[in-house]
């Protein structure tokens, strides 16, 4: 049995996914539909290597939810249907009761159901969780292409007590932290303003690297598998540690590149105090079920520690349990168009799996 995949947005995710499931020419996917926010294009056939002008088109038609999703129920009446919103989009996170209630399935990376309105979580669980309900895996959200929330499910449905959840889940600030606090005694000084510039030349950092260093882009994460454990997480109940200096926190982009060298003395001293003791700074979320207190801040760790000796722009995340006191640990890029595209590919496949007759 083929699965119908159709795709609301295709940029750099999108357009990967794609590619992957082309050049591993799948006999269990079938991509036959994709959109951007102005148009989106149909068809009764696989979707080929064209499809980019195809959607360029002027086959395609204008996109609007209600109309793309209208466009999906002949497909749907064949076989299984994945919608696979590769978007960071609100409105089309809010979308997905209306998807599952019309029976089609969801794959997606976008954080915003699952680390925004809890009522909108809650729904998508309860529309998705009674026996011959449309399913929704969202591995992605967290870790990229990492099996991460899979593992957690596993630990979870199979009575596991989570103590910890602890990790560097953001690759940006792992590559700034682990180029700018080291215990390497021949490495050379570096300033953190001028690790921050390499991270936004290489591409690592948003276009404005504070939506990184505020730590929010981590905090959802962590609300995100909160919520997977049983917690009711919130934007409210997780305490978290914007490290922007507060003088800097509303400038234009430029100007606050141009003013964070002024704050250098201050990151040195932190990194300073933290190698005087034997330890790295490193910028971690953490889910506590056991204290109530889920967090993002700005931590030590020793030089025995796993944190402590990640190197390059990695994703560590370690959970303690009570089957697993010592942590079960899972590393690796967390960040990429392959690698996402990968977890999303995985999920897919799951479906497709689940859904045989």
């Amino acid at each position: 049995m083929v699965v119908n995949v159709a795709i609301v947005g295709v940029g750099l995710v999108g357009s990967e996914f794609i590619r992957q499931v082309l050049s591993t020419q799948s006999k269990k996917i079938a991509v036959v539909a994709v959109a951007n926010s102005r148009a989106f294009l149909t068809s009764s056939a696989p979707l080929t290597a064209s499809w980019k002008d195809e959607l360029a088109s002027g086959s395609a038609k204008p996109f609007t939810l209600d109309a793309f999703t209208a466009s999906l129920a002949a497909s749907k009446a064949a076989h299984p249907t994945v919608i696979l919103d590769c978007t960071s989009n609100e409105t089309v996170a809010t979308y997905y009761p209306t998807w599952l209630a019309g029976g089609f399935h969801i794959v997606t990376p976008n954080k915003k159901a699952f680390s925004g309105d809890l009522g909108l979580y809650k729904k998508i669980k309860e529309l998705s969780s009674q026996p011959g309900s449309p399913l929704v895996y969202h591995e992605s959200t967290v870790g990229a292409g990492l099996p991460v929330i899979n593992t957690l499910n596993d630990l979870v449905n199979t009575g596991d007590k989570i103590v910890k959840i602890e990790g560097i889940f953001s690759g940006t600030l792992s590559y700034i932290f682990n180029n700018f606090s080291t215990l390497d005694a021949s490495a050379k000084p570096v300033k953190f303003s001028e690790v921050v510039s390499v991270a936004k030349d290489l591409g690592y950092t948003e276009p404005d690297p504070r939506d990184d260093l505020n730590g929010m882009d981590v905090a959802r994460k962590v609300i995100i598998l909160g919520r997977v454990a049983g917690l009711d997480l919130t934007q409210e109940t997780v305490q978290v540690e914007n490290i922007v200096p507060e003088m800097l926190r509303s400038l234009p982009t430029d100007e606050f590149m141009a003013k964070l060298p002024e704050f250098d003395e201050h990151f040195a001293k932190l990194n300073a105090e933290a190698v005087q003791n034997g330890q790295v700074l490193r910028y971690v979320g953490l889910v506590d079920p056991v204290h109530g207190k889920s967090s993002v801040t700005l931590a030590r760790y020793p030089a025995s520690h796993p944190f402590a000796s990640l190197k390059g722009s990695d994703n560590i995340i370690a959970f303690t349990t009570e089957r697993f006191p010592n942590p079960l640990i899972i590393q690796g890029a967390g960040a990429g168009a392959a690698v996402t595209a990968f977890g999303i590919y995985s999920d897919i496949l799951k479906i497709a799996e689940r859904t045989q007759h």
